[in-house]
């Protein structure tokens, strides 16, 4: 794909025609096309996608329209986990191009209200995205850091069954945050907003809220109702809770060395240098809590929440630097609701014919 060509960013017909995925179909196409890296037995540098104020502005002023906008309302809309396009090159992602995919599961050991794969027992495969915001991906520089996930409603890796995905997304500070390791991100799917630590970056975040905004009602917030509905009975009224987020565990190690980048970090987690096969996990602590609330202005928004409690952890244990992870692989932005267990008060047009 030319660098200029940033591929489908609309919502297509195959967005719509998207009945489900298998996790084994999923993980097979992130897998196809790893790029060369130090993980996998060599020492090529890893490839980092420009976000510029021209990628931007260029998404915004398209002879195709808005691109920008479109991605923005095609991340709401489709429920795709694979969107290969029509030549099988995928799209450019406009915003967080640079990213590291991780295979594992997700477990809920304790009890909780809520529904779905929130309830105690719930034990689902999980293929994450841990990716920035940003140019920007070493330690000790001003970076975003995010990690979205899909989860699969089975403990068979090689299940037949196409199944419909439930997907979060968490990031940290979207205006950015300096962390020496990952073990120190605090990943939550309601973060704050420090415009000015953007620095010169600080048109691309204010052009891409502006698109966020006219795309959905609450881009800051992304809400947790998809897992909380995720294998439940439409005779059950959906119970989610309202915010999480995700620490790595404590018990975790921390990487040694200066400078790194953020997707060698990761696969350090996994992986030992020169060895395609993994030899340790990536443990995140699930924790969740209905009490929150918002403060301050669009460029400058905090939130402060009360009674955290674990209620599970996210095991990673494998992944991949692919092409594929970053131009095919795709993740749904759950909509806004103005009430979040309620279906019919999405705000997107698309979402209520999905859920309806």
């Amino acid at each position: 794909m030319a660098g200029h060509d940033f591929g489908a960013e609309q919502t297509t017909d195959a967005d719509r025609a998207y009945v489900g995925s298998t996790y084994a179909e999923v993980r097979a196409a992130v897998l196809a096309n790893p790029y060369q890296h130090p993980w996998r037995g060599d020492r090529t540098q890893l490839p980092v996608y420009p976000v510029t104020f021209g990628s931007v502005v260029r998404g915004v002023w398209s002879r195709r329209g808005s691109l920008l906008r479109q991605a923005a309302e095609r991340t709401v809309d489709s429920h795709a986990d694979l969107r290969w396009g029509p030549d099988g090159s995928g799209y450019r992602r406009i915003l967080h191009p640079n990213g590291v995919c991780l295979f594992g599961r997700w477990r809920i050991t304790e009890p909780t209200p809520y529904t779905g794969y929130f309830a105690a027992g719930s034990t689902a495969l999980v293929v994450g995205r841990y990716s920035t915001c940003c140019t920007e991906s070493r330690s000790g520089r001003m970076r975003s850091l995010a990690l979205v996930g899909k989860l699969f409603p089975t403990i068979d890796p090689a299940d037949p069954t196409p199944m419909r995905t439930a997907n979060f997304i968490t990031q940290e500070d979207i205006g950015g945050s300096i962390s020496e390791r990952i073990n120190d991100v605090v990943l939550l799917n309601a973060p704050d907003t420090t415009a000015t630590r953007r620095g010169s970056g600080l048109p691309i975040l204010v052009v891409s809220g502006l698109a966020l905004g006219r795309a959905d009602r609450e881009p800051t917030i992304r809400q947790l109702y998809a897992i909380a509905e995720l294998g439940k009975s439409a005779s059950v009224p959906t119970r989610a809770p309202a915010f999480m987020r995700l620490l790595v565990a404590t018990s975790q190690p921390r990487l040694p060395g200066g400078t790194l980048d953020f997707r060698d970090e990761v696969m350090g987690h996994l992986f030992d240098p020169g060895d395609p096969t993994p030899k340790r996990t990536l443990t995140f602590d699930i924790e969740i809590t209905d009490e929150g609330s918002t403060a301050g202005t669009k460029l400058r928004e905090r939130r402060t929440f009360a009674n955290w409690r674990r209620v599970g952890r996210l095991v990673f244990s494998d992944g991949v630097i692919s092409l594929n992870g970053d131009r095919v692989l795709h993740f749904n932005h759950p909509t806004w609701r103005d009430d979040r267990n309620d279906p019919a008060t999405g705000t997107r047009v698309q979402e209520r014919k999905v859920r309806s």
